[in-house]
């Protein structure tokens, strides 16, 4: 019988598969998308020396200008500043006039992108993409050996993170945070003892020590250049209600010494969480009131899929929150350990009395409010 009439099944070779058939359209779109990540990557690099150097600010105060006009008025080399315009001409993020060969800031994008506009400023939140890059090569020899990146390798993490935090936290800290827990303004301005766990450069509290001297202030980290840098700001500004103390929050041993404690985006990359919740807890005065600002996110990556810049806390969070986490010694529970696991933990520390609560004006942050 011949066989070429009848009808074969298709014959998988030993260690072959069936490969799907490619869908062309969707290949497509796909490689467009990453030409635009890569587009994206460069800008936000670009946008980030804008802001360090000034540039974005000079520019939202100029007209329309040449190149060697806006490296005058910035005071910067001409021959860098036209490369990183062109840049930013090819993004649609500065306009430019091909006649006149002068360039603008456009006054929709400066509200993004300038010091003015803070709290809306990205163009500093654009340094964390820079910023973390310089540790890649550390990151990915973790990801063949583990271990971590300690704190020490990033040099300039409590800069960056201060300024982004003066902008989502400490410039909401009188207005919206303190109004959280009723009467907390006024026990503020009657004097009560307050820390800060995991203070970094201490902004928060400093801000605080200035509006209530009433109150005592004491801030804790173990880091020395952010300590040191606190220290030294607390003198310049002649605050004499508060202290700051090189620290691990996990040795903290005091009993029953605060009516009030802070720790902003600070618990989720101790090297012993546990210990410092409870340490926490134990510090606090029986009626006393424990205030943490951590990301507002699930501990379930499915329940992420639609938070507006997950991405980029995944990216923070490899990069830096898990790694010096590991690197310590830690669980590495990464920026994005949730909801869930935060209230877990809270409790499991000995507290009773949880609240969270949001703003709405701040989709980024939780804050939980938490009682003995």
């Amino acid at each position: 019988m011949a066989t070429d009439t009848l009808t074969q099944p298709d014959l998988v070779l030993e260690g072959q598969t069936n490969t799907p058939a490619l869908d062309e359209k969707k290949a497509e779109a796909f490689g467009d998308r990453l030409l635009g990540m890569l587009n994206s990557g460069a800008l936000a690099s670009m946008l980030s020396i804008g802001h360090r150097t000034g540039l974005l600010d000079t520019m939202a105060t100029l007209s329309a200008s040449t190149s060697l006009q806006i490296a005058e008025a910035a005071g910067l080399n001409e021959r860098y500043v036209r490369e990183w315009l062109a840049a930013l001409v090819t993004g649609r993020i500065v306009d430019y006039d091909s006649v006149s060969r002068s360039y603008s800031l456009p006054a929709e994008h400066a509200a993004f992108l300038t010091r003015k506009a803070s709290p809306n400023n990205l163009a500093a939140t654009m340094q964390f993409v820079p910023l973390m890059g310089a540790v890649e090569d550390a990151i990915i020899d973790c990801f063949y050996h583990g271990g971590g990146v300690p704190y020490s390798a990033y040099t300039r993490f409590h800069e960056v993170m201060a300024e982004d935090s003066a902008q989502t936290v400490i410039a909401g800290l009188d207005t919206h945070i303190l109004p959280m827990v009723p009467g907390l303004i006024e026990t503020l301005a009657s004097g009560i003892s307050v820390a800060d766990i995991g203070c970094g450069q201490g902004r928060a509290i400093q801000k605080l020590a200035g509006m209530f001297p009433n109150s005592r202030f004491v801030g804790y980290d173990f880091s020395p250049g952010a300590i040191a840098w606190a220290k030294a700001e607390s003198q310049r500004l002649n605050l004499e209600n508060i202290t700051f103390e090189l620290q691990d929050a996990a040795q903290i041993s005091e009993d029953s010494q605060y009516d009030l404690i802070f720790a902003f985006d600070a618990i989720h990359d101790q090297a012993q969480p546990e210990t410092v919740l409870q340490n926490i807890h134990r510090a606090l005065r029986p009626e006393g009131v424990y205030l943490m600002q951590d990301i507002r996110a699930s501990s379930h990556l499915e329940n992420n899929l639609d938070h507006p810049v997950a991405p980029l806390l995944y990216f923070i969070s490899c990069h830096h929150c898990t790694a010096v986490s590991l690197a310590a010694g830690g669980p590495g529970l990464g920026t994005m350990w949730g909801e869930e696991l935060a209230l877990e933990m809270i409790e499991a520390a000995g507290f009773t009395r949880i609240e969270v609560k949001q703003l709405e004006h701040d989709f980024q942050n939780n804050y939980y409010l938490a009682r003995k």
